[in-house]
């Protein structure tokens, strides 16, 4: 059988007119692609045989379309554009800010980087490699470098302006990959020395910063379904099998355009949203819904999870993860999950499912347990698929007593059938990535086998980063 072919479209911001939406949608469609799918850095997938390849790059290059196959060189930018008006307070931070600020990007970035409002939580702040987050100053932006590969996070020393994000970013990303030896896949980087290299012989306009960046306490709005935007309304759709047949977007798209509803949202959590639906076009949407059997208004416990992009494995497991939560009645509000199989993915929540071995898995989770935070703590290892409901679920209760007991944090607290049981455990986490050495498993991926310590390892580099031993801490935690 023929392996498909996947295509990638990225949309800047997130945001997408409904006519080149459509004119996309046409092109996938001609292709021989029947469904499309969003990732989580609100681009756009499409599979398709590799016959069809040929057709596809002349109407891509005739419509003027960038795209990638089988390949993800160009991240695609990401913003907090699709909150604006619905999930964030007002501020300074409008449609214009943003549209203008993609209008200067002049090249296709390779490094990730995100446009976030600070006062709000939909979209995640650190996710990218350049992390721009509203400050209190007009037009003025806190910059957080995440380097590549790594986790280690850098805070600009000043305040960027809006017009110098795109120029800032392009030098930034010149002088990381001109210096990888320096600032790419890197245990330690010199972060004075790439400010040096990036000012010199660039005039940026800065201000000071005269207060830290606050993160606001994690709260997933609820982003499915009809919903009052003043005397307006928005619909959020979500597809539980993350597939949106082409002919309902197709449908969407002239809706848009009937009903003068301009532009197309992508959410991180590939999901579709529309906004400024005049009330009496209402009933329209309704219909449309109504003519393809989309189902809204899903449990929040399901809306709340961030997955790989084109992982089936992820996808099942937390369909069936979900199916438990639901049948326990379980209560996961300001928590997010994600699941990871790819040890360098991007994405992350409050709480990780973390495979190591095939169906052998780990949960750890934000120190704090604020999605946009970057400090994990391990919860517990060597979980077997069928027992991660259970474990997951305690987790949750334990969360909720903290919350309503205000208790010392959650890692130095223990659940009831850990508290005979449990002992103190040491384990060594890697600096960069926060992987964990684990001498009960020792690691597959260097050949280590169970039961080797950490300190008998004469030389070591870590699995995920492959940054060296002397970049390990060491950790200590209850485990049963």
């Amino acid at each position: 059988m023929e392996k498909k072919q996947v295509i990638k479209i990225n949309l800047p911001g997130g945001v997408a007119s409904a006519g080149d939406f459509y004119e996309m949608l046409i092109i996938a469609q001609n292709a021989g692609a029947g469904q499309i799918r969003f990732g989580n850095r609100q681009q756009l997938y499409f599979e398709i045989d590799a016959g069809q390849l040929e057709d596809l790059e002349f109407d891509m290059l005739g419509a003027g379309i960038d795209h990638e196959i089988n390949q993800n060189v160009y991240p695609n930018i990401t913003s907090s554009y699709i909150a604006d008006g619905i999930f964030n307070q007002e501020n300074w931070l409008k449609e214009g800010v943003y549209k203008d600020i993609f209008d200067l990007f002049a090249y296709q970035p390779e490094l990730k980087i995100n446009l976030v409002d600070s006062n709000q939580t939909f979209a995640p702040f650190f996710t990218g490699n350049l992390n721009y987050i509203s400050s209190p100053v007009s037009n003025y932006w806190y910059q957080y470098i995440r380097f590549p590969k790594t986790n280690i996070l850098y805070c600009w020393p000043v305040l960027v302006y809006s017009d110098d994000i795109p120029t800032m970013s392009k030098a930034i990303q010149q002088v990381i990959l001109a210096n990888k030896s320096l600032f790419y896949d890197q245990p330690e980087v010199n972060t004075d020395l790439l400010y040096q290299l990036v000012t010199a012989g660039n005039q940026f306009v800065i201000q000071e910063i005269d207060q830290p960046l606050a993160i606001p306490d994690f709260q997933l709005p609820y982003y499915e379904g009809f919903n009052k935007q003043g005397n307006k309304y928005w619909l959020g759709i979500y597809r539980r099998n993350e597939l949106f047949d082409i002919e309902f977007l197709k449908d969407i798209c002239n809706l848009c355009m009937q009903t003068r509803v301009g532009q197309l949202y992508i959410s991180p959590w590939k999901s579709l949203l529309v906004k400024n639906i005049e009330a009496k076009h209402r009933p329209l949407w309704g219909n449309l819904l109504n003519k393809y059997r989309i189902n809204i208004r899903h449990a929040s416990n399901e809306l709340n999870w961030q997955v790989e992009d084109l992982c089936s494995q992820c996808l099942e497991l937390k369909q069936q993860l979900v199916r438990e939560f639901e049948e326990a009645d379980l209560r996961t509000y300001r928590l997010s999950f994600a699941i990871k199989r790819s040890p360098k993915s991007g994405i992350y929540g409050s709480v990780m499912i973390r495979e190591r071995k095939p169906n052998e898995f780990e949960i750890i989770h934000t120190r704090d347990f604020n999605h946009n935070t970057r400090e994990f703590v391990v919860y517990k290892q060597g979980v077997a698929k069928a027992d991660l409901s259970r474990h997951l679920i305690t987790l949750c209760d334990m969360f909720y007593e903290q919350q309503s007991n205000n208790q010392l944090p959650l890692n130095t607290a223990k659940s009831k059938e850990e508290t005979s049981v449990s002992t103190p455990k040491t384990v060594h986490q890697c600096k960069s990535c926060f992987t964990i050495y684990d001498e009960l498993y020792g690691d597959e991926f260097n050949e280590i086998a169970p039961g080797i310590s950490f300190s008998n390892l004469a030389v070591y580099e870590c699995p995920t980063c492959g940054a060296a031993k002397e970049n390990f801490d060491e950790l200590i935690f209850s485990a049963v």
